[in-house]
């Protein structure tokens, strides 16, 4: 089983991550890599880039040397009421946006508060995807995200990463978020959640828990450019038709 869309990856615009936008292109050139999206961290963080370096993500080409590069953010997920960190009009410049907790912009708190945040980010309409919901940091009502999620058409993610080299403690709740969408009929993604180039595409561990819990194939939206396009368009992103020589 391989992967050769990613949907999370970091630059150094992110500080705290190693490489180019030049470098993860090599590198997805190198391993056969399709499509991936840039989603450095919203301006709350506080390394994160300027408010400006997202709304500039139309210079970026969508194609390099036959690479899709998706134009995206991970946001922060502010409050219980579900804000995030970018918003308005600007938020359909982007071709993708995940958001997520991170412990400088939203302290870790109760299973309530947490799962009050998720469901009211994922109502808001404003998100595609949950990244690393299985943070052991801010536990959730699994099951009431889970449906809350398949209801408005919004993907929870599996996180590589999260087995590897952060969050550790997630193997236990990502399986069972896995389960929880799976049963709610709605969709993962696998992201590599990647802060140096050499990790895209990086989903082995990820790859073990969905075929541990059987989990379809045709509703892990990166198992195919098409795929992840398509949903994106559903959500009612824009100019996507600019991807059709790689699908």
């Amino acid at each position: 089983m391989k992967f050769f869309v990613d949907v999370h990856a970091h630059t150094i615009a992110s500080t705290h991550a190693y490489s180019t936008v030049h470098d993860y292109l090599a590198i997805a050139r190198e391993k056969g890599i399709k499509l991936f999206a840039i989603t450095d961290h919203g301006p709350d963080m506080a390394d994160a880039p300027h408010f400006w370096h997202f709304v500039n993500m139309c210079v970026l080409p969508r194609i390099v040397n036959g690479v899709g590069v998706l134009r995206g953010i991970e946001a922060n997920i502010k409050n219980e009421n579900g804000d995030i960190d970018f918003f308005g009009d600007y938020l359909q410049t982007l071709d993708i946006v995940l958001a997520g907790f991170h412990e400088p912009v939203f302290p870790p708190s109760t299973q309530a508060a947490h799962t009050e945040a998720l469901v009211n980010c994922i109502e808001s309409g404003n998100v595609d995807i949950i990244s690393h919901p299985g943070n052991p940091a801010y536990p959730i009502d699994i099951k009431r995200v889970a449906e809350a999620a398949a209801a408005h058409n919004v993907a929870l993610e599996i996180n590589n990463s999260s087995f590897l080299t952060s969050r550790q403690g997630s193997l236990k709740n990502c399986t069972a978020i896995a389960r929880a969408v799976k049963e709610a009929g709605g969709y993962l993604v696998l992201g590599s959640d990647s802060h140096v180039a050499f990790s895209l595409g990086g989903f082995d561990k990820a790859i073990e828990l969905i075929q541990e819990v059987e989990f379809p194939i045709e509703r892990i939206l990166n198992h195919s450019p098409k795929a992840l396009l398509e949903f994106l368009t559903s959500r009612g992103h824009k100019g996507l038709d600019e991807y059709a020589s790689i699908v």
